[in-house]
């Protein structure tokens, strides 16, 4: 078993850090902006299902840290490319929330079930901005992408990492936290910014590899 390096172990303890900072400061900074509602018709025909915040509060928090050490632990194809992938799709969150802010409204919680008690508690927590993309789905994508096709991780847990992922992605539209759109940006940027992170990667092992060669000579 490798030992993280001190680099890795920076970036992935400061990938939650960084996502605070992204979620809190993109708000505080578009706070008294206008916020756009892109709920289409389609978005209210999804039904509100409560019992689908269990998805969120069981399942999403153990996947996000487990996944996320084992993406930066079996490093697939550059230089620590999947947490690189984690911070530039993050930064182009932040950037989004502060130039196109979006809002949207929840239903009116009127139940007294367990679950409704615990999606007003959601809501309290997660408030309705900061919207497009998902950052829930965006971080639970690259969970996915953190274990797919790796020959390191049993295929069992690739594919419960893939059900979970689509999962948190589908829980967020049956609660209410998120529209469709969302959803969608959040897997691509996912994909797009682990494509980024690819070349970016591979490019700086050339430049090493070629700095090294030089250096020989």
């Amino acid at each position: 078993m490798r030992k993280l390096s001190k680099t890795e172990i920076i970036l992935l303890v400061g990938a939650p850090v960084f996502n605070f900072l992204v979620y809190f400061c993109g708000r505080m900074i578009a706070q008294g902006m206008v916020h756009y509602d892109i709920t289409t018709s389609f978005d209210k025909m999804i039904p509100l299902i409560t019992w689908t915040v269990l998805i969120y509060w069981i399942f999403a928090y153990p996947l996000w840290v487990v996944n996320y050490c084992l993406g930066v632990y079996y490093e697939k194809g550059g230089l620590h490319r999947f947490i690189m992938a984690h911070y530039f799709g993050e930064t182009i969150c932040f950037l989004i929330f502060i130039l196109f802010p979006t809002i949207m409204v929840r239903p009116e919680i009127t139940g007294t079930s367990f679950f409704d008690k615990l999606l007003v508690l959601t809501y309290q927590f997660d408030s309705p901005d900061n919207l497009i993309p998902s950052i829930h789905c965006f971080a639970s994508w690259m969970c996915w992408i953190a274990v797919r096709k790796s020959p390191h991780i049993p295929g069992w847990y690739q594919v419960v990492s893939f059900i979970i992922a689509a999962a948190i992605c589908i829980s967020t539209l049956t609660v209410k936290q998120h529209v469709i759109a969302d959803v969608i940006t959040g897997i691509l940027l996912a994909e797009l910014s682990y494509l980024a992170a690819g070349y970016l990667s591979n490019r700086l092992q050339k430049k090493q590899k070629d700095l090294l060669f030089d250096q020989q000579d």
